[in-house]
C-alpha cells in the first residue's frame, strides 16, 4: 500500500528544529507537541511550508531556507528613532528588549531595542529572523487529510 504524500489542504503534524548558519538552534518542537498546520494555508512561512509538500509520515529532511522563502529581507525603512521621553519613565529601555508599538493603522507590532541614547531609541520592528537563512529539519508525523 502507498503511504500518502503531503499535499496543499491536508493538515499535517511535524516535528522540527531550526537552526541559523552558524548553528544556533531559534526554535524547535521537539519535547512538546509536533506543530500542526494545513497545507497551503500560509500558517507557517512558505519555504517550510513547500518542504512539507511530497513527504510521507516517518520522512525526515533537511532544507535551507533563505529569507524571500523565510521572513523576508531586513528592511531599512522599519528600523526607526523615536523620541526617549515617548517611553514610560519606569520603563526599563535596554537592547534587544522587545516592546509592542502600535501601526499607524492600529495593530501592535513587536519591535527590538536596537540602540539608545539619552535623546532616543531605534526601534526595529523588522522580524529578528529577517534577512536570514534558516535551516530546518523535518519530520513529517502524521497527515490529517
Amino acid at each position: 500500500m502507498d503511504m500518502a504524500e503531503a499535499k496543499p489542504g491536508d493538515k499535517v503534524k511535524v516535528h522540527y528544529r531550526g537552526s541559523l548558519e552558524d548553528g544556533t538552534v531559534f526554535d524547535t518542537s521537539h519535547g512538546r507537541q509536533p506543530l500542526e498546520f494545513t497545507i497551503g494555508e500560509g500558517q507557517v512561512i512558505p519555504g517550510f511550508e513547500g518542504a512539507v509538500v511530497g513527504m510521507e509520515p516517518g520522512d525526515s529532511k533537511s532544507v535551507t531556507v533563505e529569507p524571500p522563502e523565510g521572513y523576508g529581507e531586513r528592511r531599512r525603512e522599519l528600523v526607526v528613532d523615536v523620541e526617549r521621553d515617548r517611553f514610560p519613565a519606569e520603563m526599563e529601555v535596554e537592547v534587544g528588549k522587545q516592546v509592542q508599538v502600535q501601526e499607524k493603522d492600529g495593530s501592535p507590532r513587536v519591535a527590538t531595542i536596537a540602540r539608545v541614547d539619552d535623546d532616543s531609541v531605534t526601534l526595529d520592528v523588522n522580524h529578528p529572523l529577517a534577512g536570514k537563512d534558516l535551516t530546518f529539519d523535518i519530520e513529517l508525523v502524521e497527515i490529517d487529510a
